[in-house]
């Protein structure tokens, strides 16, 4: 009897103990989401499962501003280029039928379509690689927003665009990628993209509140989408969701896009070999790998692998991320485009691991800082500066300001914003010295020179090659620049800024000193074209327009 009793109030007392870490946890979810997400009068809703099980499930603010209707959990949301994981499942789950392979040409299921001398591929489309403009970058975007598209109708609006580099050879995320995907999708099964998700997807999975979005349709719980003005949140601007489509429409809440990672993720929608290749990162021509795979986003949570993606449209922004070592899941959809999402869910997911983003500085011996000082590279030959200062370690990513970072471990150090860090090391093959930055998004690599001080090395530029380069340079519709020649220097000034000077370090190749964007010009057929632009480890181009 007294065994009995005993172990009785030792499954008692595990029992409380469990329920007292699961309160904890509720509560620093809580802090995290009030600190971090600004609602502005709007609202959201956060899942978090571990393991396969729901562990936080919450609303906060409201659903219907209007009509003051408070957020809840079932509320249904736009899920934005969220949507593009499910276009890629699609495409996949056609690809292990052999109705189609991912190396076919585009013009296999769309003959008509100018490739402009190029090969375009399905994995091209699926990995954001295909040099195709994006579609929403396109300058009558805004005024056309409330126009219903068929399919075809929006293909032949962006398919005579110039290409905006050769396929393969870079990656650029557009949004016509995955409308022509699913666009194929319809080519093959003789369904519409709508009907193929529920048959195929939403209905299996027992989605019943995800749906391809329409404003006419009935739909239960709908949260209305708002956006930030002046005076504070108005409602959103009409958007037909045929623009959209497969890059962007689809409906969802967070308990069905739980059941959705369930799915995947346990191999109901493709084997795990498909599964493999869609989430690992794509390597491009030149054996470099991005940090996106077939519509899913790959990074890092505390060095722990994730996979997530990101969506932001019409009123509403959203994020879903996966950490596949520790089987977490965080959701994270917001009615008021006017938020950012990242911060906020890469915490929620750190803390999950039980890894959370408070560190505890440690004293390094100054011998091993001094060790770490120098000029690094990266494989573009853009510089990173660390330096010591009153036995402090420095960071400088090109001309930019240097910032403190504190150290954690002996080799590894963190920023001011907790989660990016970054780590010393040594190659083993080349007993090279390196150091990683790890973010969110994924991990660069730098390697050290014999450089003690980044130099400002200028050329001169015969006025003559200066003057071709002036002019104005548009990156999208809502970001232009010009370029001005003034005594035999060259300035930059964007739109509402001020005016940079740019020195040069090639005859084609420019720098800022106020920060570390650097620029390349490009000609073709002896007339400048375009402009590289290199800035915080991100290649961005912008096409002369005038």
């Amino acid at each position: 009897m007294k065994s009995k009793i005993l172990l009785l109030m030792l499954c008692c007392t595990m029992v409380i103990s469990a329920k007292a870490q699961e309160n904890k946890l509720t509560i620093e979810f809580d802090r995290i989401i009030n600190e971090e997400l600004s609602l502005n009068g709007a609202g959201a809703t956060v899942l978090v499962s571990r393991q396969g099980e729901i562990i936080y499930n919450k609303a906060f603010g409201l659903a219907n501003v209007e009509l003051d209707v408070p957020m809840e959990t079932d509320h249904v949301f736009r899920i934005g280029s969220i949507t593009k994981q499910f276009t890629a499942i699609a495409i996949l789950q056609l690809m292990e039928q052999g109705k189609l392979s991912l190396q076919d040409e585009i013009t296999r299921f769309i003959p008509d379509y100018p490739l402009q001398g190029a090969k375009i591929t399905i994995e091209n489309l699926l990995t954001h690689t295909s040099g195709i403009r994006d579609y929403t970058s396109m300058k009558d975007t805004l005024q056309r927003g409330k126009l219903d598209f068929k399919p075809e109708a929006m293909i032949d609006y962006f398919k005579n665009q110039p290409m905006r580099f050769a396929p393969g050879t870079r990656y650029e995320y557009s949004n016509s990628n995955y409308f022509l995907l699913g666009y194929i999708i319809e080519m093959i099964t003789g369904e519409t993209y709508p009907q193929y998700l529920v048959n195929h997807i939403f209905r299996p999975l027992g989605m019943n509140n995800s749906n391809y979005g329409s404003d006419t349709m009935l739909i239960r719980n709908r949260a209305a989408g708002y956006t930030l003005g002046d005076k504070g949140i108005r409602n959103a601007s009409t958007l037909s969701m045929t623009q959209p489509y497969a890059a962007g429409s689809i409906l969802s809440t967070t308990e069905d896009l739980f059941k959705w990672n369930q799915a995947v993720q346990s191999y109901q929608l493709v084997s795990k070999e498909t599964l493999e290749k869609a989430i690992t990162r794509y390597k491009l021509v030149n054996g470099k790998e991005i940090n996106y795979g077939y519509g899913f986003r790959q990074g890092y949570i505390q060095e722990n692998p994730s996979i997530w993606h990101g969506g932001r449209i019409n009123g509403f922004i959203t994020l879903a991320m996966y950490l596949p070592a520790d089987e977490v899941y965080v959701v994270v959809l917001s009615n008021c485009d006017c938020n950012t999402l990242d911060q906020v869910t890469a915490k929620l997911a750190a803390l999950a691991i039980g890894k959370p983003y408070n560190y505890k500085e440690i004293e390094v011996a100054n011998s091993i800082l001094q060790s770490y000082a120098g000029v690094y590279e990266n494989e573009d030959g853009d510089p990173f500066v660390i330096s010591i200062d009153n036995g402090k370690l420095y960071a400088q990513r090109g001309r930019n300001p240097k910032e403190l970072v504190k150290a954690k471990e002996e080799n590894k150090f963190f920023f001011e914003d907790p989660m990016i860090m970054m780590e010393f090391g040594v190659t083993q093959d080349e007993n090279k010295n390196y150091l990683i930055i790890r973010s969110r998004n994924g991990n660069e690599m730098w390697y050290k020179t014999d450089k003690m001080a980044l130099a400002d090395v200028e050329v001169k530029v015969d006025d003559e090659t200066l003057e071709l380069y002036t002019g104005e340079y548009e990156m999208t519709p809502q970001f232009s620049f010009t370029i001005t020649k003034e005594d035999e220097q060259l300035f930059l000034q964007a739109t509402g800024q001020d005016k940079l000077e740019m020195f040069a370090e090639e005859e084609n190749k420019f720098f800022l000193k106020v920060n570390d964007a650097r620029f390349e010009f490009v000609k073709e057929s002896g007339k400048v074209t375009k402009v590289l632009m290199r800035q915080g480890g991100k290649t961005a181009e912008a096409i002369k327009i005038k």
